[in-house]
């Protein structure tokens, strides 16, 4: 029996997941979760096979989740489901140890042999990105400039941004400059904008 976390934030394609997966004869459903802390924990305590997540969700992203799991060194392998088909989303799950990787376009008889394939110790990836990620430039970000860049892009003031990393406003700035140059960017804005296009936030 296949032990699966399903994390997605919005509730009617979690409920559809759900449902549909719940068919499978070999998969069990040990708990459905709305955002990515939410996620983590319920990786930690209950130790599934596979984590089913998306990529855009609150608190933490999909990846977040997934690089958290791998520096832990947990067994629980990632299966992310998205609607972004980006190279750069795509490079930084395999870089974070995603062992899967679908859009939610693809069928339900598709998702269920993904997860057997994970789950034995395979990948899954959806074969019209695999080919893009390996041509696309490595993210330039630390990940301290993507948190700073990520809040930024969501209207934070460098103040409020500050306060929430504990960093002072002067360092905000710095990383939002190195950020804006590492991207060739004229502001926060337009670096916001190019490093979510690309997959990198």
């Amino acid at each position: 029996m296949i032990r699966l976390v399903i994390a997605e934030d919005q509730a009617l394609v979690l409920g559809a997941l759900a449902a549909l997966l719940a068919l499978e004869d070999d998969i069990e459903i040990l708990a459905r979760v709305g955002d990515g802390a939410a996620a983590l924990d319920a990786v930690r305590q209950l130790r599934p096979d596979i984590l089913l997540s998306d990529i855009e969700m609150p608190q933490l992203t999909g990846l977040d989740v997934a690089e958290a799991i791998a520096r832990a060194g947990l067994d629980t392998r990632v299966l992310i489901v998205t609607t972004f088909g980006r190279a750069g989303y795509l490079r930084r799950a395999l870089d974070a140890g995603v062992r899967g990787y679908l859009l939610k376009d693809t069928p339900s008889d598709a998702l269920a042999a993904a997860i057997r394939k994970v789950a034995a110790g395979g990948r899954a990836i959806a074969p019209e990105l695999a080919e893009a990620a390996w041509d696309a430039p490595a993210n330039p970000l630390t990940e301290r400039e993507r948190d700073v860049l990520r809040l930024a892009d969501e209207g934070r003031s460098n103040k409020e941004i500050a306060r929430q990393l504990d960093l002072s406003p002067g360092t905000v700035r710095n990383y939002l400059s190195e950020a804006s140059a590492k991207l060739c960017a004229s502001s926060r804005i337009e670096a916001g904008r190019i490093a979510r296009e690309r997959g990198w936030l």
